[in-house]
Order: structure tokens, then C-alpha cells, then sequence
């Protein structure tokens, strides 16, 4: 099942922090993709996860890999998915990946941050909510995707897209991915015109 939008998503993440602030525990994740874009307001679409790309080191500050996720977060979340007829892995790490390729510059001091309980979520913010769409649409075929429409919704302006692609050319070397990458934006400009 999805969540059917920014108020569900809401709800999930609450029943979490609920979850983890009865057992005395706080988790600091940081979420890009569609429950990024839901929890800023720039879409309300349904997703079927939550995209954890890092959490917060014992410091406080530092962001490292999400990878594992820890054990209470991690029976909340299952705890959470079966209340609500969720898949266990809606809450996931399979974005973290993009640790091995760099983060864009700068990302961990523009976070927004919310608390649900005793999860607190730090939000990507939109220049680079535009970095990872537009690698997401490249990765994609077609302009009919839900990155791209992602992409469109976040009405990147020229500058800002071509800031963009600059960093997603430097995740793969491959002249054919940055011709994908060329076209993805050409379509995007043509689009927002």
C-alpha cells in the first residue's frame, strides 16, 4: 500500500516517533525523493517510502551513511508498516548508495528540520531535491516518469538545473548517461517555458 500523500506520510512518520519515544529512543535521518518533496509542500502525491539517505552521527551533526538503521527504528517501522498495510521497507536506505558517488556540496547545512516524536527528519532542500530528481530521470527511460514530474515540480530555473546537471554528469563518466542527462534538461527547460 502507499501513502496516499503528505498528511499519511505525516501520520506514518508520527506513529514512528510515537513508537520510538515510548521506548525512551530518538533517530535523526535525513529523506530525499517524494517524501521530501510531500513534507515541503511542493508536491501531495502518494509514495510508497521514505528515502533515508543519511542519519546523524553520535555527534549530533555529522552525517554518515543510514546504513544499518538502527534496531528500534527498525521494529518501529515494521511495527508501523503492519498497523497500516504498509511494506516493511517503506522506511528504506536503498538511496544511500549515492554516499560511493558524493553528495552534492554544501547539502547537510540546508536541511529542514521536523520532529515526530522521537524521529527527527531533516529534509533535503530544493536546489538539492533538483540534483537527485534530475539523476533519478536519467536513470529513467522516458519523460513520463515520476522523477521527471518531480523534476517539473520543483520549477528548477536555468542556473539552478544547469548547477544540477553539472553535479549528476559527475556521478557517471558514460558520454551516453550524459547524453541522457543532456536530453532530461533539455526537456525540463522546454517544459517550464
Amino acid at each position: 500500500m502507499r501513502l496516499s500523500g503528505r498528511a499519511a506520510l505525516v501520520e506514518a512518520l508520527q506513529a514512528v516517533g510515537e513508537r520510538l519515544a515510548y521506548d525512551g529512543v530518538t533517530c535523526t535521518l535525513v529523506v530525499v525523493g517524494g517524501a521530501a518533496l510531500n513534507l515541503l509542500g511542493i508536491v501531495d502525491r502518494p509514495t510508497i517510502d521514505v528515502d533515508v539517505l543519511a542519519r546523524v552521527g553520535d555527534d549530533g551533526e555529522t552525517l554518515q551513511p543510514p546504513d544499518p538503521l538502527p534496531d528500534a527504528l527498525r521494529r518501529a517501522v515494521v511495527a508501523v508498516a503492519r498497523d497500516r498495510g504498509l511494506l516493511e521497507t517503506w522506511v528504506n536506505t536503498t538511496v544511500a548508495d549515492q554516499w560511493r558517488f558524493g553528495l552534492p556540496p554544501g547539502l547537510g547545512e540546508r536541511l529542514t528540520w521536523e520532529t515526530f516524536g522521537g524521529l527527527r527528519v531533516g529534509i533535503v532542500e530544493r536546489r538539492d531535491l533538483i540534483c537527485f530528481k534530475l539523476y533519478a530521470s536519467a536513470d529513467q527511460t522516458g519523460p513520463d516518469n515520476v522523477h521527471v514530474r518531480d523534476l517539473l515540480a520543483l520549477r528548477p530555473k536555468g542556473p539552478e538545473l544547469e548547477a544540477a546537471a553539472e553535479w549528476v554528469r559527475a556521478q557517471d563518466a558514460g558520454p551516453e548517461f550524459h547524453a541522457v542527462v543532456a536530453r532530461v534538461v533539455a526537456y525540463v527547460q522546454d517544459a517550464l517555458r
